[in-house]
């Protein structure tokens, strides 16, 4: 009786082992797929360093820790270069789907809308979004128009009829640098000249004519 027992334990053990092995080796040729561009792979974490052109990227499944090597890092991730190994760093907004740094977002997810590096549902005040680019524009609010300048013409302000003047505003250095489409900030108008520069003399209207009307009553006078 206690030989049937052993021979039933054994056979239960040597089940549990085959199964062992069979889930092991299936572990195993998992973890070959996910070690791909590895230098060093672990059965249990994955990659944990890469070929020096790869990125090693790390993610966490609850306690456990996943390493894989990856030749761009995805959403949400920026690759940083170092001495010994390229990692792929988290954005920290996890409302950007690419980042330049943790902290400074290129591309937000959608629902959102760049403004300075950063992401928001709805765009700060002063700003506009734009729904193409998904960025808030600062809006372009000019001053106050300047005084009209002198009338001039060609660079003089005298010795024509007519001239031009005009007016400028500015807009905050902001909004120029944003880029942020803005009204006219520059009027021009039509104004009247000084005809005659000071210290210019005039000639009279009639002199013309009177020299005409002298030439006409000379004589005629014959050989």
């Amino acid at each position: 009786m206690q030989w049937i027992i052993f021979m039933l334990l054994l056979f239960i053990s040597s089940v549990e082992m085959l199964t062992q092995n069979r889930w092991k080796k299936q572990v195993s040729a998992g973890l070959l797929e996910n070690c791909t561009g590895c230098v060093l792979c672990s059965e249990d974490n994955g990659c944990i360093t890469c070929h020096h052109r790869l990125f090693l990227l790390i993610w966490r499944d609850g306690i456990r820790q996943y390493g894989m090597c990856v030749h761009t890092c995805p959403p949400g991730y920026f690759g940083v270069r170092g001495l010994e190994v390229n990692r792929c760093t988290k954005c920290r907004s996890p409302s950007c789907e690419s980042c330049f740094s943790r902290d400074f977002c290129m591309k937000c997810k959608d629902k959102f809308y760049l403004h300075k590096g950063q992401c928001f549902r709805q765009c700060p005040p002063s700003t506009a979004a734009q729904p193409g680019t998904r960025e808030c524009q600062e809006r372009c609010e000019p001053g106050p128009w300047s005084e009209w300048s002198a009338c001039t013409h060609e660079g003089r302000t005298c010795g024509c009829k007519w001239g031009v003047e005009t007016r400028v505003r500015e807009v905050p250095g902001a909004a120029r640098e944003e880029g942020g489409s803005c009204p006219a900030l520059l009027e021009t108008r039509k104004c009247r000249m000084r005809k005659h520069c000071p210290g210019e003399k005039s000639e009279p209207k009639n002199k013309g004519k009177k020299r005409q009307k002298k030439t006409k009553t000379e004589p005629h006078v014959g050989t």
